[in-house]
């Protein structure tokens, strides 16, 4: 039976479905901008692995992750660089997808963007004001916080708390400092639509709450996302939404902890602020999203060179491991079942499963998976191996690798000609002043661990 930390009750729950069999699970997902950060990266691979292992336990799960394509950044990106909102958004969510493609996460069965959904989003904002939970002032819609008698009960913050702290900005005229925008009036050289309220676009927490029950209907299993968001985010979708549908939003609630780089916190002003884009130009996708699982997902994770080349060693044993096994199998000549082998491999799965179920314990999964590492390798070094022996093993690392979503395939080392050819074509690409291809090549030989030199006697290669 799995259980789920509940950020709500602040305790673990046995996991019940809204309907037997069947999941619905919303996560937060990015505001496409720029390249997504090893931060944004954590939920990514987190709330994946929680959806695979659902699967793994026989859920049908319907998985639903947002992108913000209209937002304040989206804007001042469009200023500065002379694209428009959507052509910035367009181009971010493509390298989304190319990024945490690369981790193996998979696409979440609908990616519901802001821009597609604002009738939607206008329809849900007149139900709050005809249900008197909001109201409008010169083109702007603010929800009434105090309307929600359950407002603080996700982040376990009275209202009177909350109001010592909260402030009315310029510009805004809200009745009460806590009440927050449903809908902005228009601004010049911004991003519009037309409204009852006249041009504008929505506010930020109003877009989860309307793309969530737009594909997940008025209740949810369960909505995921950072930790960062649960106040004032997820506090406020969960306010605007009960109120709307007089319904329970989510039933549970889950939230990652956060990732600092050699123990800071990481921010662009530190100059350790680490795209995902560029990280992987470097380090193996199987090895940071190993590494992203090697600490629950609650806890905070530190990203530094000595803990990542630590979880690729371990990663490394493991693979090692299998890849022997996989050869071993073609030439197994024992006959002897050995059924103190077998009874292990059960009960490592079983010791997995249970790591698993207790709030999705990836860290000691991973343990569990070592321990079958350890004990194959032990297996192996037997004169005779026997290949049904051999099976159970690698079944249960299939069974690992799909739900943590970690490849066990090593993949194939470059030959130098077909090194020297890549090259070839690079060198003709600059030539022809195709930059794109020139970089598209350089990478792709950066990722396979081929390091570019340039010489007087032209460009050489070595391997990293």
């Amino acid at each position: 039976m799995v259980h789920i930390y509940n950020t709500l009750t602040r305790q673990k729950e046995k996991f019940v479905p809204i309907e037997e069999g069947k999941v619905k699970m919303y996560v937060c997902g990015p505001t496409v901008y720029n390249y997504i950060h090893i931060g944004n990266a954590r939920p990514a691979i987190v709330f994946d692995t929680v959806r695979r292992y659902l699967e793994y336990r026989g859920y049908d799960v319907t998985f639903v992750s947002n992108f913000t394509d209209v937002d304040d950044k989206l804007i001042n990106a469009s200023k500065e660089t002379g694209q428009t909102v959507p052509e910035i958004a367009d181009k971010f969510i493509e390298a989304y997808f190319e990024d945490t493609g690369a981790l193996n996460v998979k696409k979440a069965d609908v990616h519901p963007r802001v821009m597609d959904h604002m009738d939607d989003i206008i329809a849900f904002i007149e139900t709050l004001i005809d249900k008197g939970h909001a109201y409008e002032r010169d083109g702007d819609v603010y929800f009434k916080t105090r309307s929600y008698d359950g407002y603080g009960q996700l982040s376990k913050q009275s209202i009177d708390d909350l109001k010592v702290g909260a402030r009315i900005q310029q510009g805004e005229s809200k009745d009460d400092p806590l009440d927050f925008a449903l809908w902005k009036h228009e601004k010049e050289d911004e991003i519009s639509w037309d409204s009852p309220w006249g041009k504008g676009r929505p506010g930020w927490h109003i877009e989860c709450s309307v793309m969530a029950t737009k594909h997940l209907g008025k209740t949810m299993d369960i909505h995921a996302g950072g930790q960062d968001l649960t106040f004032p985010h997820h506090e406020n979708e969960i306010a605007q939404s009960e109120c709307c549908t007089d319904e329970t939003f989510a039933n549970y609630w889950m939230h990652n902890g956060y990732i600092n780089i050699d123990n800071e916190k990481m921010s662009k002003s530190l100059g350790n602020f680490i795209t995902v884009h560029d990280i992987l130009k470097e380090l193996d996708p199987n090895i940071l999203r190993f590494f992203m699982l090697s600490v629950h997902y609650r806890g905070p994770i530190n990203f530094n060179r000595e803990l990542v080349d630590s979880a690729a060693a371990g990663l490394d044993r493991i693979l090692t491991a299998y890849n022997t096994a996989v050869e071993r199998r073609g030439h197994a000549i024992s006959t002897e079942l050995d059924d103190k082998e077998l009874d292990f491999v059960k009960e490592n799965i079983n010791t997995f499963e249970e790591a698993m179920d207790d709030d999705f314990n990836t860290a000691n999964a991973i343990t569990a998976w070592h321990e079958l590492a350890t004990r194959l390798n032990k297996y192996m070094r037997r004169d005779a191996t026997n290949k049904d022996v051999l099976d159970a093993y690698i079944n249960a690392y299939d069974a690992y690798s799909n739900v943590l979503g970690i490849t066990l395939e090593q993949e194939e080392l470059l030959l130098d000609d077909e090194i020297e050819v890549l090259i070839e074509e690079r060198e003709a690409a600059r030539k022809e002043k195709d930059f794109a291809r020139a970089d598209e090549i350089r990478d792709t030989l950066h990722e396979k661990g081929i390091i570019l030199e340039d010489t007087k006697d032209g460009v050489k290669f070595r391997r990293g």
